[in-house]
């Protein structure tokens, strides 16, 4: 179906083709467990010989038909959901790294993604470099070791909002022989889709904008398939080498391109469980079936607003891609030429408590721990999401101390001016 459609047909088709008699919408299958005839039958599931569902904790019907739906859009040869977009994370490193072993991440990445790579993953053995992501491709290369086993940046970070150079980062992976990890919430596959630029793992927070509507937290990783692992086998032993919790079977040569989606579902699922649930990947495949519809409306919204915030002798400073005095804003038409997102981020000239105190004039914009979806929503990460860094952190973050990281919804723009410029007013 990928190759068939359009990403607007992809996002209310892909996934799920009723036979006859079935459902003509996605089922939730609600159940833990599932039936077969024999023992044999069930010893193959188990052996991974055969594919099937016969526990929920590792794959479900209605997830998969959603994850089909997120690989088709992305343009990947399989995908996996998870419980969370930061179980996500977690998987997709922790599925090539393990104690003893280094990755490299930039700089200006989501707080809480931060905390996992920085404090987290030190504690299980695994070292993270953090890099500017506007450093020189010699300087991104100095942070190479020999047991580096990945890069990782997100498209357009959270809340910084700064645009990585997919194709830098691609150049600079391949070159040191390990994938590039790209975290691709904030654009979605509707304005970005980071394999064609050379990113060769995506992960997304489906939270986000792909559900659209705060109803389900949820995770996404998708495979793009072209990385090759047999050719660095040696940096990659638990794809490459055999798995003795299988029998011995070699996820590179049973599975071929879909090695690293099988050893993530087969090893990381089984064992740590952060499935997402199927009434969960039900909602979000409705929040996916209008992803083309809300998409343009968030970024023509957002980028109203960020005109308007421009022009406000209040506002020290605006940061939106969109914007042509942006910092980004070639790098954005390469990747995005369509639109970003609708988040943006900006500063009072009062500073941090001016900004707290605009915050609470809001009347249709609500404070909440959450970006990207339908409605508008607003944060200041310096008190809420980032508060456990230091102000030296919060910089090396790319999040000033005076950031309002602003989320325009899909209401009427001239509602969400009005309700910015009364609340900058009082």
């Amino acid at each position: 179906m990928a190759k068939e459609f359009k990403p607007e047909t992809l996002c209310v088709q892909a996934g799920w083709t009723p036979s006859k008699g079935e459902p003509r919408v996605l089922p939730i299958y609600q159940s833990t467990t599932f039936k077969y005839d024999t023992s044999e039958q069930m010893a193959r599931l188990f052996d991974l010989e055969d594919s099937g569902y016969f526990y929920t904790r590792l794959q479900n019907p209605t997830n998969d038909a959603v994850a089909a739906k997120i690989a088709a859009l992305e343009g990947g040869v399989a995908a996996m959901l998870t419980s969370s977009g930061q179980a996500a994370n977690f998987y997709a490193i922790f599925n090539i790294c393990q104690a003893g072993d280094h990755f490299i991440s930039s700089s200006a990445i989501y707080g809480g993604t931060f905390n996992l790579f920085s404090v987290t993953m030190k504690k299980l053995g695994i070292e993270v470099t953090f890099i500017n992501p506007d450093a020189t491709e010699d300087e991104i290369n100095a942070a190479f070791r020999p047991n580096t086993k990945a890069l990782f940046g997100e498209t357009v970070s959270n809340p910084s909002l700064e645009v990585l150079d997919i194709e830098k980062f691609a150049r600079i992976a391949h070159s040191n022989g390990v994938p590039l990890i790209i975290d691709n919430t904030f654009p979605t596959p509707i304005n970005c889709r980071p394999f064609e630029w050379g990113a060769d793992i995506v992960i997304h927070s489906t939270t986000k904008y792909m559900d659209g509507h705060a109803t389900s937290v949820g995770g996404a990783i998708v495979d793009s398939g072209n990385f090759d692992w047999d050719a660095h086998a040696d940096k990659f032993p638990g794809l490459c080498t055999p798995d003795e919790s299988y029998h011995g079977l070699t996820y590179t040569k049973a599975f071929g391109k879909l090695a690293f989606i099988t050893k993530a579902t087969a090893q990381l699922m089984r064992d740590l469980g952060s499935i997402q649930s199927p009434q969960n990947a039900f909602l979000l495949n409705l929040g996916l079936e209008t992803l083309h519809l809300r998409m343009p409306r968030h970024c023509e919204n957002a980028l109203k607003v960020a005109q308007y915030l421009e022009k406000n002798e209040k506002v020290a400073w605006v940061n939106y891609c969109g914007l042509p005095g942006n910092k980004y804003y070639n790098l954005a038409q390469k990747y995005m030429p369509n639109g970003s997102c609708g988040v943006i981020s900006f500063g009072l000239k009062g500073g941090r408590d001016e900004s707290i105190r605009f915050m609470d004039n809001l009347k249709l914009a609500a404070i909440v721990t959450h970006v990207a979806d339908a409605r508008t929503c607003v944060l200041h990460p310096a008190s809420h999401t980032h508060r456990q860094l230091s102000d030296e952190q919060l910089i090396e973050a790319g999040v000033r101390p005076d950031l309002i990281r602003l989320s325009v919804g899909i209401e009427n723009a001239d509602d969400i001016i009005a309700d910015i410029d009364q609340a900058l007013n009082a």
